[in-house]
C-alpha cells in the first residue's frame, strides 16, 4: 500500500545518516539517501547560467531527499536532525514472503524547512511510485528538477516543473487570510502546459479532519489556543499528521508556539519523557497511532480518539465527550477523552450550519471554508483586545528625541489589560458568550501568549529604531558637529554607522531614502573631519 504522510522532526542525537546529511551540506550538495548510505560528490553546474552553484535551487525548497528502510529491530533506519524539519512521508508496503515479517516496508522522505503540507504531498504522489519501480536514477532525475525551481518568494506565482508535469502554485504571505486563495483568480486564460493547479500549498482538508469532533470544535480550538497536552490516537499515520495539522492550524492567524508531533512513535528520544508519569505533560500535541500509547500515554489531560477518515461525501458518527477514567483498554471507543470545562459557551450557529451541509451533501471544500472562517472569526475576535492594548504600550512619536536612546515600551500589566475588556473586549466582534476573562487570564500563562508578545515586543522595538532614525535624520547633524569636539564628532560617526549596521541586520522597517539620507549625512560629516581622519573612519565599517 501507499501512505502518505507528515512526521515533524525534533532533538535527537546524531547518526550515520546526519554525518552523511551534514557531510553533502558542506558541498552544498542535496543527500539523496538510502539509510545508512552517502551522498555523491557533485559538481558546479557550469551550464545553467543562473550565477548558482549546483543545488542552490534545491535547498530553497528541500534540506533533502531519503529513503528510510524498516529494521526490525531498530525501527525506522534513520536519524532525525538536532533542529526542525517538516518530513513529508510516502510510505510502501509490499508482500514478499521471504521476509521476516512477510511485507517489504520502505518510504520515501522529503525533507524541508517549508511547511507546505499540501504542496509536497502532491509532489510525492507525482515521484514516489515511480521511484519505487525505476529507483535511484529517477530520484536524481526529479531532484535536477527541482533545483531548477526558482525560489519560493511570498506573493508569487510559479510553474514547477516535475518529471513531465508542471504544477501551479501561488507561495502564501503572512498576510494572506487563512482559506483564501488569488491562484484561481490568477488562473483567468487557458494554461495548456500546466497539469496540476494547487489553490494552497499549506492549508490541510480542516472540515475532514475535524468531522468525527466538529460538534466540540470550539472545546479544541481552546485546547490549543491554551497549548494544553493534547495526543491524537489515530488509525494511521497519514490520519495522525492531518488532524495533528488540523488542530495547529485552527487557531490561525495566531501561531502555535509549542511543539507539535504529526506523528510520533516508540524511538522518538522523547518517548520516555512524554510517557513518564513523575512529571506533568508538556505542552504539545502528539499524534500517535500505536495501540500502546492508549496505555502509556492515560496521564495525559487531554485524548482524542478518532477512527477511520471518511472519504470527502461519508460523515463518520460524531464521538463523544468521555471522562479520561475510561481510556482504559486499548480498544477503547473514539471520542474525546478529557475532564476539560470550556470557558464559552457552544456556538449551535455554527453547528447547524455544518449539520445542513452534511444533510445537503454539500462537498468538504465548502465545509472546510465555513469552518475556517468561523475559526478566524474567533481567534480574531479574541486577540483584538490583546492587539489593542499592546498598541497603547507603544511610546509617543513626539517623545522620541534624536540624540536620546529610542524609548522603551511600557510593561504589559494583566489587571490593567482585563480592565479594558469591559469596553473593549471580545464581545464588540463575537456573539458567543461565556467566560472570556478567565480564557484571557488562562492564555496569559500559555506559551502561546509568551511567544505571541515576544513577536508584537520584538516589532514594536524595531519600529521604534526605525522612527528613532527617521527623526535623527531630519536634523541638521554637520550643524551639530561644528559645536562639538573631534572626539564627539568621531563618536557620532561611529554610532551612525552601528545604526546603519543594525538597520541591515535586524531588517528594520526603514524606508529606504532614510538609509540614503542617513548615509548622506556620515559622508558629509566625515569629509568635514581632518584627512588623517577622514581615512580612519571611511575604513570602519560600511557608508
Amino acid at each position: 500500500m501507499a501512505l502518505p504522510g507528515l512526521a515533524a522532526s525534533g532533538p535527537s542525537s546524531r547518526g550515520p545518516l546526519d554525518e552523511a546529511v551534514a557531510a553533502a551540506e558542506e558541498r552544498g550538495a542535496p543527500a539523496v539517501l538510502a539509510a545508512g548510505g552517502a551522498p555523491e560528490d557533485d559538481e558546479e553546474d557550469e551550464g545553467r547560467g543562473r550565477g548558482l552553484l549546483r543545488w542552490d535551487g534545491f535547498s530553497a525548497w528541500l534540506h533533502c531527499v531519503c529513503v528510510v528502510g524498516f529494521d526490525l529491530e531498530l525501527g525506522q533506519a534513520v536519524e532525525k536532525d538536532p533542529a526542525y524539519f517538516y518530513g513529508y512521508v510516502y510510505f510502501r508496503q509490499v508482500r514478499d514472503k521471504s521476509l521476516k515479517r512477510g511485507y517489504f516496508q520502505k518510504s520515501l522522505v522529503l525533507i524541508s524547512k517549508l511547511p507546505y503540507i499540501h504542496f509536497f504531498h502532491t509532489v510525492l504522489k507525482q515521484i514516489a511510485p515511480e521511484y519505487f519501480e525505476k529507483s535511484e536514477p529517477y530520484l536524481e532525475a526529479a531532484c535536477n528538477d527541482v533545483d531548477r525551481w526558482p525560489a519560493p518568494v511570498p506573493g508569487k506565482t510559479l510553474h514547477l516543473p516535475i518529471m513531465g508535469v508542471v504544477m501551479k502554485v501561488r507561495i502564501p504571505t503572512c498576510h494572506d487570510k487563512p482559506g483564501t486563495t488569488q491562484i484561481a483568480q490568477l488562473t483567468q486564460q487557458a494554461d495548456t502546459h500546466i497539469s496540476v493547479i494547487l489553490p494552497t500549498v499549506h492549508e490541510v482538508d480542516l472540515f475532514r479532519c475535524f468531522c468525527p469532533v466538529f460538534l466540540h470544535s470550539q472545546m479544541l480550538w481552546e485546547l490549543v489556543l491554551l497549548g494544553e497536552p493534547l495526543v491524537v490516537m489515530a488509525p494511521s499515520p497519514s490520519e495522525s499528521s492531518e488532524t495533528v495539522l488540523a488542530l495547529v492550524n485552527c487557531i490561525s492567524p495566531l501561531k502555535y508556539f509549542s511543539d507539535f508531533r504529526p506523528y510520533f512513535t516508540i524511538h522518538d528520544s522523547e518517548f520516555k519523557e512524554y510517557t513518564t508519569r513523575t512529571q506533568a505533560p508538556p505542552s504539545v500535541i502528539l499524534g500517535v497511532t500505536n495501540p500502546f500509547f492508549a496505555k502509556t500515554l492515560q496521564h495525559w489531560p487531554h485524548i482524542i480518539r478518532i477512527g477511520d477518515l471518511k472519504p470527502a461525501g461519508e460523515i463518520p458518527k460524531q464521538v463523544k465527550v468521555k471522562k479520561l477514567k475510561n481510556l482504559k483498554t486499548l480498544d477503547s471507543k473514539p471520542g474525546v477523552y478529557t475532564s476539560y470545562k470550556p470557558y464559552l459557551n457552544r456556538d449551535e450557529e455554527i453547528i447547524k450550519q455544518l449539520q445542513k451541509g452534511v444533510q445537503q451533501k454539500r462537498p468538504s471544500e465548502a465545509q472546510s471554508v465555513i469552518l475556517r472562517r468561523y475559526f478566524l472569526e474567533l481567534t480574531q475576535s479574541f486577540i483584538i483586545p490583546l492587539e489593542r492594548y499592546v498598541a497603547s504600550l507603544m511610546p509617543l512619536q513626539k517623545s522620541i528625541s534624536p540624540w536620546k536612546s529610542p524609548p522603551q515600551l511600557r510593561q504589559f500589566l494583566p489587571e490593567e489589560f482585563m480592565k479594558t475588556l469591559e469596553k473593549t473586549g471580545p464581545q464588540l466582534t463575537s456573539r458567543i458568550k461565556g467566560d472570556w476573562i478567565r480564557l484571557y487570564r488562562h492564555f496569559l500563562k500559555s506559551p502561546n501568549f509568551d511567544g505571541w508578545f515576544k513577536t508584537r515586543r520584538k516589532e514594536m522595538t524595531q519600529k521604534l529604531e526605525a522612527l528613532h532614525l527617521e527623526v535623527l535624520c531630519e536634523e541638521d547633524l554637520l550643524l551639530w558637529t561644528q559645536k562639538h569636539t573631534e572626539v564627539e564628532t568621531v563618536d557620532l560617526v561611529l554610532k551612525l554607522k552601528n545604526k546603519l549596521l543594525q538597520a541591515d541586520r535586524e531588517h528594520l522597517p526603514v524606508k529606504p531614502d532614510t538609509m540614503e539620507k542617513l548615509r548622506t549625512h556620515i559622508d558629509a560629516i566625515i569629509l568635514a573631519l581632518p584627512e588623517d581622519l577622514q581615512g580612519i573612519l571611511l575604513k570602519t565599517g560600511m557608508t
